[in-house]
């Protein structure tokens, strides 16, 4: 392993843990705080306990998001130094905000942990939402930045240098309310599945069931609703990375020929050689309305783009038929609930019905994971799209394979504390929560 490709690796590697440990960590206080709300209004003491409960795993996740985030700090300065010394003075705005951002969301939740019984209920209450809050802002201000990364502004390039310099415009560069809303809303359709189909779980090994009822439908409904929403967000997104990066989006349809009602395609195995798509299921005009809104505007294809500022074509349309698809299903997952809820309550003492949010438990974070190596591997091989090529900002030191290897560990090590402090979470429910 050369020393780009292990520097690439570690960076996605470590991306990959942290961004599941950061969405939970933005979606479980908002849970927590609607939980807790409807113990204040009811006093009903089920409430209360799965307020206990989850911000117990609020702070599992907060713990393990501050260490993932630490190391993922230092990896951008270790890694791409290059990237770093240009990139940092421009886009280092939403960092320092998202960490005013974090030390709020620690000392809220410090008073939310320990505040039980010591302090005044609505102030308590209120702490947890400032949790919540702070949480989502901390989410919005890292994705603000990476959004720059893909639509850098806020500065001039002139002869190799970044003048003239804005931080305020990088941050509110032209794609980040897009990936900053589609981001968000994906955090809480992954959480929200991930959540209700642990309790679905209980429920349908018939275990506390009145508590993880409960907290079952809290979760389902923020994950079935943004679920139905998600499309809405992917097609602004979408037509977005039409006109900032089309590059990306051919990648994503596997689009090799500029034509006139461009069809969406659905599947299909890309072959870069013959410049085409075998198996695929084609929809005439449809990638034309979504990206111009009318089927018969010509869309830009790989062929318009130069072969040496191409992404990887095959990982990039995998990925993004992955998310795609795993989101479909979410959202017609979240219609049958919301039917359910109106009109066919049988359904919930179905076991069909538990086993479909049982299986539908990983689905969000694998689009989640999807979605992201479509944003990363489909930008390249930019950096910084269009002004530095990622191959321009990795770091000149040898041996960076040791360093992946050794972050790769502490990765999985980390993930097996957290799955052993969850799932002794879960056991203890009977004795400590729905006694």
């Amino acid at each position: 392993m050369d020393d780009f490709i292990a520097a690439r690796s570690q960076m996605a590697l470590s991306l990959g843990f942290h961004i599941i440990y950061s969405c939970i960590g933005m979606v479980m206080p908002v849970f927590m705080a609607i939980s807790h709300y409807k113990w204040i209004k009811t006093k009903d003491p089920v409430y209360k306990n799965i307020t206990i409960a989850w911000s117990k795993g609020v702070a599992i996740f907060f713990a393990t998001g501050a260490v993932s985030g630490t190391m993922l700090s230092f990896e951008l300065g270790l890694l791409w130094p290059g990237f770093m010394k240009h990139a940092g003075p421009i886009f280092g705005m939403p960092f320092s905000l998202e960490g005013v951002a974090f030390f709020i969301e620690a000392i809220a939740l410090g008073f939310f942990l320990y505040g039980w019984n010591r302090l005044n209920t609505w102030f308590h209450w209120v702490t947890g939402i400032v949790v919540g809050v702070s949480g989502i802002a901390s989410g919005i201000l890292v994705v603000s930045a990476n959004a720059w990364m893909n639509s850098p502004s806020g500065f001039d390039f002139v002869n190799g240098k970044y003048l003239n310099i804005d931080p305020v415009k990088a941050m509110l560069n032209e794609a980040w309310f897009s990936e900053s809303l589609h981001m968000t809303i994906a955090a809480f359709s992954a959480t929200g599945f991930a959540v209700a189909g642990i309790h679905a779980l209980m429920i349908y090994r018939k275990r506390n069931v009145h508590f993880h009822s409960k907290a079952f439908k809290i979760a389902i409904i923020f994950g079935a609703a943004a679920a139905i929403l998600q499309p809405l967000s992917g097609d602004i997104s979408a037509k977005g990375a039409a006109k900032r990066q089309p590059a990306k989006l051919a990648a994503m349809e596997a689009y090799f020929h500029t034509q006139t009602y461009a069809p969406l395609l659905i599947g299909g195995i890309p072959d870069t050689v013959a410049k085409k798509v075998n198996y695929g299921i084609e929809i005439p005009g449809l990638l034309s309305f979504l990206v111009h809104d009318n089927f018969k505007q010509e869309v830009n294809g790989l062929d318009k783009i130069p072969f040496k500022d191409q992404p990887p074509v095959a990982v990039t349309h995998y990925a993004f038929q992955i998310m795609v698809g795993f989101g479909v299903l979410m959202m017609l997952i979240g219609i049958l609930y919301f039917i359910a809820l109106w009109r066919k309550k049988s359904w919930f003492n179905k076991g069909w019905f538990l086993k479909m949010f049982i299986w539908a438990t990983p689905a969000g974070f694998i689009a989640l994971e999807a979605g992201w190596t479509v944003t990363e591997v489909g930008r390249q091989p930019w950096i910084i799209q269009g002004v530095m090529r990622t191959s321009e900002a990795v770091t000149p030191m040898p041996g960076i394979q040791y360093s992946f290897y050794l972050f790769t560990f502490i990765y999985f090590t980390l993930s097996i504390f957290v799955i052993f402090l969850l799932k002794r979470q879960i056991q203890m429910v009977p004795e400590l929560y729905d006694r």
